[in-house]
């Protein structure tokens, strides 16, 4: 919640009937410290908890109904098929599965989320991915060596697939910041990355995306989904589409203070 803290803030100081939404939110435990935290006694706002198992949607329903928590909601679907609020200003995803962050993450640009925090846990499609593909650049030969091994190979991969994560926010305007979420005694899945919305694209950071899927052959689920697609050139020359990123909000409405980046 510390770590949240100037995101809340930051929305609910600007959009008086903010939506948050907790992706793949299982207990929903996530959501409910928020609430008590930070909605419970503000006039407005909702908070929307999306979970594909039934069984875990009605049991917090129950809670949500005892705790008097009226604005808290409730949807059983999967993260890519949900059905998501035109406009959302905070989602969230705490330890979504494999692909389930990317579907997460999908949605948070698709509906211009002011911020984004997202826990990545059990990264597995990028590391098969390797296991079949090499490196097509012929400066990164010995690419292959840093995932020769199955254990390397899991632990480059989960590596690249939050690498990767973090430039898609950037080039699709994200301001990101990668902190450690808790102590590695509590858990080995403790990467937090934050984003906070700043411009409508940038550039630079999609041309940078573009050659790090072409000099890693990978083809990772965000990036199939938004549209991303290898440079043809990786390792040449500049492409021509690097350039200073956008100067312009996202939208019309004022950009997201400053501290939201630095949660």
């Amino acid at each position: 919640m510390g770590l949240l803290r100037p995101a809340v803030e930051d929305v609910q100081a600007r959009h008086p009937n903010a939506v948050m939404v907790d992706a793949g939110s299982g207990n929903a435990y996530l959501g409910f410290v928020l609430y008590e935290l930070f909605l419970k006694n503000a006039d407005s706002g909702a908070l929307l908890s999306i979970e594909g198992r039934p069984e875990l949607t009605e049991r917090a329903q129950g809670r949500a109904q005892r705790l008097g928590f009226t604005r808290m909601q409730f949807q059983t679907a999967h993260i890519d098929t949900a059905t998501y609020p035109e406009r959302i200003h905070l989602l969230m995803a705490l330890h979504a599965c494999d692909t389930a962050t990317d579907d997460a993450l999908v949605a948070a640009i698709r509906h211009g989320a002011d911020h984004v925090a997202v826990v990545p846990c059990c990264q597995a499609e990028v590391a098969a991915q390797l296991k079949e593909k090499r490196p097509v650049v012929a400066s990164s030969g010995s690419m292959s060596l840093l995932y020769a091994h199955a254990w390397h190979r899991r632990e480059f991969g989960s590596h690249l697939t939050n690498v990767i994560r973090a430039l898609t926010l950037e080039a699709f305007g994200y301001q990101v910041t990668v902190t450690e979420l808790t102590g590695w005694e509590h858990s080995l899945k403790n990467e937090l990355i934050l984003g906070r919305r700043v411009h409508r694209e940038n550039r630079r950071a999609r041309a940078q995306l573009e050659r790090l899927l072409a000099e890693t052959g990978v083809t990772p689920k965000l990036t199939r989904e938004l549209g991303v697609k290898p440079t043809a050139a990786a390792g040449g020359t500049v492409s021509s589409t690097e350039a200073p990123e956008s100067p312009g909000p996202a939208s019309s409405e004022p950009a997201p203070a400053s501290a939201g980046s630095e949660a």
